[in-house]
């Protein structure tokens, strides 16, 4: 059994639907478990309900029907039926988020952001489902809340496999197309969780390896995965061979096209992972598999945006040394913060995290009880695999460099 990823940029319109359509016609959907992302940024839309719920309620109600408009602007292009049933589903599902919010009584941010943005994948995935049966593409709709089971750290939930597993096993019919979501989960009371954003490419990742696939697909609108990403910068190649292990290193560092997660459970079945363009769903694309090296061998280039570079230093000019770094690296935890790049000497530690759930400035002024801290917000992180002197020079030209730091295979240079 294959599974294929399409994500929110495949879905994103009435006309990407058709094309998914086209894309599985060209390549097959037998024995296919399709995992779907939320519609295109409506996920940033359900955030900002989820926003407006917490800061300013005299908002909800039109961050709501934005949503629903653009979910049902897309059904009247696809369903020539205006009485078609999509209509009513999807109408009780955003009733569902209504009355979610109405009787919640939790104050928790991170609890009520997953009840919430969830809907985005439930709903996506069943107007897909519904569009593929109109035009003859028979399949079952599944509830990936059903399957795959996690606790309950919201946001950012981690998977228990035990679980996970003897559902897959007894509940997923291999011998139909089915369609599910990415990105969810749920707890053990059956609250909906959330894998982190980019979470679907993990989703369908999970799926893979307890099913056993005989490979992923993951649909993009690029050709596959390149040595850099062509928003940032020129010349992007295309990479047609990459290991797991190179993936992971990419991923790691930052890459976008892979999440970070998705890598190892299929590593450790010797799954292989395909990135391809759902424009050009004929082309190869990229292979990730077992010990394929890396074709052709050039400098991979990743940015970070949105960084915070801390330097610490002792206030008594004591060393900064075991004790001091795992009391930093329990403050950094607590704080959820993503940490990048560490580089520490003997009085001083630097460190470049990602503030995505925005409690930096409770993490400084606990650093600052304890440390002289030197910081700079909105810095970028880039890292280059695989470098040469050229590729160096031409990140450094007429940028000021913060921090850089050399491995045998990597170079990372922080750059305000």
């Amino acid at each position: 059994m294959r599974v294929f990823k399409f994500g929110g940029a495949s879905v994103k319109d009435a006309d990407g639907v058709k094309n998914v359509v086209n894309v599985l016609k060209e390549v097959g959907h037998e024995n296919t478990l399709l995992v779907i992302s939320a519609m295109g940024k409506s996920t940033n839309a359900m955030e900002d309900v989820v926003n407006a719920y917490f800061k300013d309620k005299a908002a909800l109600s039109s961050a709501i029907h934005e949503v629903v408009k653009y979910h049902n602007d897309i059904i009247m292009d696809l369903f020539e039926n205006d009485k078609h049933p999509i209509y009513g589903k999807v109408k009780a599902l955003f009733e569902e988020v209504q009355g979610f919010l109405a009787w919640n009584k939790s104050p928790k941010y991170s609890f009520v952001y997953d009840q919430v943005v969830g809907y985005g994948e439930i709903v996506s995935s069943t107007i897909v489902s519904a569009y593929f049966n109109e035009v003859g593409i028979t399949n079952n709709w599944l509830d990936v809340r059903d399957f795959i089971k996690t606790d309950d750290n919201y946001r950012d939930a981690t998977v228990n496999w035990e679980g996970t597993q003897k559902r897959v096993t007894e509940g997923i019919d291999r011998s139909r197309l089915n369609i599910t979501q990415g990105f969810l989960g749920s707890d053990e009371n059956n609250f909906t969780t959330t894998l982190g954003r980019e979470g679907s490419d993990y989703t369908a990742a999970i799926l893979a390896y307890c099913i056993n696939a005989t490979e992923v697909t993951i649909w993009k609108d690029v050709p596959g995965v390149l040595n850099a990403d062509p928003r940032y910068f020129e010349n992007a190649r295309l990479l047609n061979n990459i290991s797991y292990r190179e993936a992971i290193e990419l991923a790691f560092y930052g890459a976008s096209v892979i999440h970070p997660k998705t890598l190892q459970p299929l590593q450790r079945k010797e799954i292989p992972l395909k990135v391809k363009s759902f424009l050009n769903p004929k082309d190869p694309g990229t292979t990730v598999g077992k010990g394929i090296g890396i074709e052709p061998e050039v400098p991979c280039f990743i940015v970070k945006k949105n960084q915070v570079l801390m330097k610490l230093s002792s206030l008594d000019f004591s060393f900064i040394v075991e004790d001091s770094i795992s009391e930093l690296f329990k403050l950094l935890h607590d704080h959820r913060m993503k940490v990048d790049l560490i580089q520490n000497s003997a009085i001083s530690f630097s460190v470049c995290v990602d503030n995505k759930f925005g409690r930096l400035q409770d993490l400084l002024d606990l650093l600052k009880s304890r440390f002289k801290v030197v910081y700079h917000e909105g810095v970028s992180l880039y890292t280059i695999r695989h470098f040469d002197a050229e590729s160096i020079l031409s990140l450094q030209n007429g940028k000021e460099i913060l921090l850089e730091q050399r491995g045998k295979e990597t170079v990372q240079l922080v750059v305000k």
